[in-house]
Parts: structure tokens; C-alpha cells; sequence
């Protein structure tokens, strides 16, 4: 497996596991709450093999699981994958792909597979 080192804005070098593609997409999240689900509109903003950036208007919290939905062009319905909060910094969040079962996987896959036509590689 190869790693790619990205420079950050600040310089340092970050090595990563698998190539990003940046994008611009609308997604919907679905959060379960105690009492409630909250379906929240976001953006998709980079992609890699295990997972997502976003930006949602949502308070979210580490380890915390959501599903990331998106729907293709002349698409009949949604994508949707299950994924676990990583990292936030303000309403832009890091999630991780969910792989528990053969429907997450497969999920994943049609996400990923899609978003990726869509995005650019960073270098």
C-alpha cells in the first residue's frame, strides 16, 4: 500500500494512506439522536478510499455514527453509507467509512465509486 505525502498549509508534510479527491457535492446527513433523527443538508469536500470531508451545520462529536447520503445525477434514489465521526474543526467534519457488514461495504463502494468521477486528485 503506498503512501502520499500531502503538504498542508502550514507546511508539514501529512503522509496519508490513500489519494484524496477534492469535490464540491451536495450530501444528506441522517443522525440519530436520543429522542429524534435530524436530517441535516451538508457538502462533500474531499474523498479517499476510507472516507469523507464534510461540511454540516450540525453539532457532531467524535465517534459518533451518522450515514452520509448522496444522490447520483438521474439517479433513482440515494446512496447511503454508514460512517463514524474521526475528527471535527468547526461544522467541517472527518468521517470514516463504516465496513461492519457485506451491506456497508457494498454501500461504501457505490459512494466511493460515484464521488469519484466527480473529484479532482490532490497532489
Amino acid at each position: 500500500m503506498g503512501v502520499d505525502p500531502v503538504v498542508n498549509p502550514s507546511g508539514f508534510e501529512t503522509f496519508r494512506r490513500w489519494p484524496r479527491y477534492r469535490l464540491d457535492i451536495p450530501v444528506r446527513l441522517v443522525v440519530n439522536k436520543a429522542n429524534k433523527t435530524a436530517i441535516v443538508q451538508g457538502r462533500g469536500n474531499e474523498l479517499n478510499e476510507g472516507g469523507l470531508t464534510l461540511f454540516a451545520g450540525i453539532e457532531l462529536v467524535p465517534d459518533e455514527q451518522i450515514f452520509v447520503e448522496f444522490t447520483p445525477p438521474y439517479a433513482g434514489g440515494p446512496i447511503r453509507a454508514h460512517c463514524v465521526v474521526r475528527n471535527r474543526e468547526h461544522y467541517r467534519y472527518g468521517v470514516e467509512f463504516m465496513m461492519e457488514n457485506d451491506e456497508d461495504h457494498g454501500n461504501a463502494e457505490r459512494i466511493r465509486g460515484v464521488l469519484r468521477g466527480y473529484g479532482v486528485p490532490i497532489h
